[in-house]
């Protein structure tokens, strides 16, 4: 495959993934020259259980085709495979990703996926080049057909295993170590409850509504900012608001700092008539891990009923720790958005003005922001 256009990033930005900010810093590269000139980029990995009708926990584990160039026939996931890279690549479409590859080399298609859950984001360094890996957890039904690729792997040792089986597999066999490391874990995790939270949240239930959690950038704050706390003042007592990102300033996708955010919010709500006890601002500053991102923001925010985002990589993790996540509400969301505000400030595009409150037109032209959005425009990103 070499015309394969595979999503890279570079080192320094990696970091940055764990804060579900793809699309800004991954950029396209062959497939070779990426491996040639050991360029990071992404992968997926996925791991498919399933469970008997008696309960039994069954691991489908894949092993490499002896004619791979690395790490031919060794044990590994259930299916892998590099991201192809898109402009505004999101973790919707990396799920997508993982779908493909899982139907490439076994034969499943996405509709026999009962279940597909974000699990990890890692960080895996080998001789040619890092790869950062986000790892998907599915579940599939006992009795699926699977039909393995032959070109992929070695179609008889390719298959459902029990636990017992994997866990001689791991001790007497080869296995790729990020890959053994996983099986570790989820031998030792209960899969029914992991997966048992996630149906529950989608299940019908009765809520409380006295407080919401809405988490967003506010960079700057927009009309599609206002509809949305306008509706949750409308549902809940008190809506307590996170500023994302609140460490940083001053760059192009975030020129303004967490305290010029919170006057852009506070300055809307007095222009509202809204009464300050109904809300409550709080700093979120990004700590680059996935997997204790949602306890750093409950450790911040404390309790709340709900949790609304329009950030698919925010209510993934918040779903993932069984948490209520609301459902998304948006509004024209190609014109109101924060990248679009920016993009029309810089090519000094004056609608801007009317995708803002006026109140916070007037903060940003009192804080330079025009002119520091355009200086941050006119810098050259260099990869």
């Amino acid at each position: 495959m070499s015309s394969e256009i595979i999503a890279c990033i570079l080192d320094k930005n990696i970091k940055f993934l764990h804060s579900g900010q793809i699309e800004k810093y991954i950029f396209p590269k062959k497939r070779e020259e990426a491996h040639k000139n050991k360029i990071s980029h992404l992968i997926v990995r996925v791991f498919i259980v399933s469970f008997t009708p008696k309960k039994q926990n069954l691991y489908l584990v894949q092993k490499r085709n002896k004619t791979k160039k690395s790490f031919a026939e060794y044990y590994t996931d259930s299916a892998s495979g590099h991201i192809h890279y898109k402009r505004d690549l999101k973790i919707k479409d990396i799920k997508e990703e993982a779908e493909r590859e899982l139907e490439e080399e076994f034969g499943i298609p996405p509709k026999s996926i009962e279940k597909l859950i974000f699990y990890d984001l890692i960080t895996e360094k080998d001789q040619d080049s890092t790869e950062i890996a986000y790892v998907f957890l599915g579940l599939v039904k006992p009795n699926l057909n699977l039909n393995p690729n032959p070109n992929e792997l070695e179609i008889n040792e390719s298959r459902f295993y029990d636990k017992s089986e994997l866990k001689n597999l791991l001790r007497n066999e080869k296995l790729i170590d990020h890959s053994r490391e996983i099986w570790m874990k989820l031998l030792e995790m209960n899969l029914s409850t992991k997966f048992g939270q996630y149906f529950e949240i989608n299940k019908p239930k009765t809520l409380k509504k006295e407080v919401a959690l809405f988490i967003g950038r506010f960079q700057p704050l927009h009309h599609g900012h206002i509809y949305i706390l306008n509706k949750l003042l409308k549902s809940y007592r008190k809506v307590k608001i996170g500023v994302g990102s609140s460490q940083l300033s001053k760059i192009k996708s975030d020129p303004f700092s967490y305290e010029e955010r919170v006057n852009f919010i506070s300055s809307a709500f007095i222009e509202r008539d809204i009464n300050p006890s109904r809300f409550e601002i709080f700093p979120i500053p990004d700590i680059f891990n996935a997997n204790k991102w949602v306890e750093h923001v409950i450790s911040i925010v404390g309790e709340f009923d709900t949790i609304f985002s329009n950030s698919d990589w925010v209510r993934q993790l918040f779903q993932n720790k069984g948490f209520n996540v609301g459902e998304k509400l948006e509004i024209f969301k190609k014109k109101y958005n924060g990248s679009n505000v920016r993009r029309l400030i810089s090519r000094e595009n004056r609608t801007w003005t009317v995708l803002v409150p006026k109140e916070v037109v007037n903060l940003i032209k009192a804080y330079h922001g025009i002119e520091r959005i355009k200086t941050l425009y006119e810098e050259v990103d260099l990869f």
